[in-house]
């Protein structure tokens, strides 16, 4: 793990779909990532008491699916670490890896709810972070206090595969051809997809 970039990409995964590979892979090529880490979530306390949560062991079966031949590992760290908030990740990852470079990684949608996350100056504090633009979420992004706070940090894209220079905090949107498969429209389609995922031995 010595020297290696990579970029942590939060969520829920319920279920993984191409659309979280496209961006992955988009995002490893603009920040020049040796690999991309799917965090999936035992549980995120934005989303607590989702009546449609699939359980982890199926969301980490869809996201190792989905992640196959790529530059992607899919993982349920959080799970072993028993961390609950990001913040609690990320420094447990700093301290587990202290020669790997992260990123943290999120979409415009999260951004536009950041101010919301558990001691977000202090995760901005910690890690660069790159939102990959939403044109539906934009807008909204903007409104959010955080953006505000986070502005004056901001990075142009032509620098993104640089970020492991920059002092934090700092922030970089990246910008490419979104894939608009979403998991909301994945369970409409199969409520019950969970119940014929094959579900592999629990590891990290």
């Amino acid at each position: 793990m010595n020297g290696r970039r990579i970029g942590l990409f939060g969520g829920s995964f319920n279920p993984a779909h191409r659309g979280h590979r496209h961006v992955s892979l988009n995002a490893i090529r603009a920040l020049a990532l040796d690999e991309m880490w799917w965090l999936v979530s035992p549980g995120n306390p934005l989303k607590a008491g989702a009546a449609d949560m699939a359980p982890l062991a199926a969301r980490l079966a869809s996201a190792r699916a989905m992640a196959r031949r790529a530059p992607i590992r899919a993982t349920a760290i959080e799970a072993r670490l028993g961390t609950r908030y990001t913040i609690d990740t990320i420094v447990r990852l700093q301290r587990l890896y202290p020669r790997t470079r992260f990123i943290w990684l999120m979409g415009a949608d999260n951004l536009a709810q950041f101010h919301r996350w558990r001691n977000w100056r202090g995760i901005a504090r910690a890690i660069p972070i790159a939102v990959i633009a939403r044109p539906r979420y934009d807008r909204r992004a903007l409104a959010d206090p955080a953006t505000a706070w986070l502005r004056r940090f901001e990075r142009r894209q032509a620098t993104a595969k640089t970020w492991t220079t920059w002092s934090l905090p700092a922030i970089v949107r990246v910008r490419f051809h979104p894939d608009p498969t979403s998991a909301t429209a994945v369970r409409a389609a199969d409520p019950h997809w969970h119940s014929h995922m094959p579900v592999p031995r629990p590891r990290s």
